[in-house]
């Protein structure tokens, strides 16, 4: 990825941290986005700071651009200041996602239109103002960070996980799926690749740690660096080739994997 220039999302820690650091080791330069800029202004771990600092580290080349996903202001200005900090950009990662679990009807009205801010309407506006500069070019990549939540549970009878409380942050990926389907379509010839990727098991976040009802004693934990090594082949695959795919991390990587929770085959 020599000569690239990527925006990852929700870059301040988890599977987008793991991203940016592996797009990095492979030669592009990352704008970090996340609303977490310095360490100690979260109750998680991570801030943009600390990534871009291990990125620069390691030789790679890294600049922050805080923003707040739930505030259209905001978006709009980052694919501007990413370009002004490192050059066009040919490489975006939606990442970013917040989930509230609980029964469907009793998630609040806050906590569902902030989901969706994140996860459907800044993605979609991201991509607004930064594909057509990858479409004048004549080469892009989009990766939308999907999960197999958005996928169905097979039934009735339903197992016991189809009701963990996930519903609202599902539909905002199974959104974010019909749209990464759709814009493939509307760019097939272009030299734009469109692909979502979801997680195959638990990846155990600092935010899924605090809020999801999975843990390591009741569904397989998958490597920290499945999601990033899936993300670069998504990414690095040449222009115009690879597009349109729902892909999850083991599949891809084609490695073997216990299921669990929200198991692939239990899905459609």
């Amino acid at each position: 990825m020599d000569g690239r220039v990527a925006i990852v999302t929700g870059a301040s820690r988890g599977i987008g941290q793991h991203i940016a650091e592996r797009l990095a080791a492979e030669g592009a330069a990352i704008a970090l986005v996340a609303r977490t800029a310095v360490p100690g202004t979260s109750p998680l771990a991570g801030s943009l700071e600390e990534v871009a600092e291990r990125i620069r580290a390691a030789g790679g080349r890294a600049e922050a651009v805080p923003a707040d996903l739930t505030v259209p202001a905001e978006v709009e200005t980052i694919v501007e200041r990413a370009t002004e900090a490192l050059g066009p950009v040919d490489t975006l990662v939606n990442n970013a996602g917040v989930n509230f679990y609980g029964p469907a009807l009793d998630i609040a009205a806050r906590r569902y239109a902030l989901m969706f801010e994140i996860m459907v309407h800044a993605p979609f506006r991201l991509c607004q103002l930064a594909v057509p500069g990858m479409v004048e070019r004549g080469r892009g990549w989009v990766l939308n960070i999907s999960s197999k939540q958005s996928r169905h549970p097979k039934g009735p009878p339903y197992p016991a996980w189809a009701s963990d409380g996930c519903v609202p942050y599902a539909m905002c990926k199974a959104a974010l799926d019909r749209f990464t389907t759709g814009l493939a379509a509307e760019l097939d010839g272009s030299g734009v690749n469109v692909n979502a990727l979801g997680t195959t098991g638990l990846v155990l976040t600092p935010g899924a740690a605090v809020v999801s009802p999975h843990t390591p004693d009741n569904a397989p934990v998958e490597p920290d660096s499945a999601m990033a090594d899936a993300a670069l082949i998504l990414c690095g695959a040449p222009a115009g080739t690879l597009t349109g795919r729902i892909a999850y991390s083991m599949r891809l990587l084609d490695q073997p994997f216990l299921e669990g929770p929200w198991a692939l085959s239990a899905t459609y």
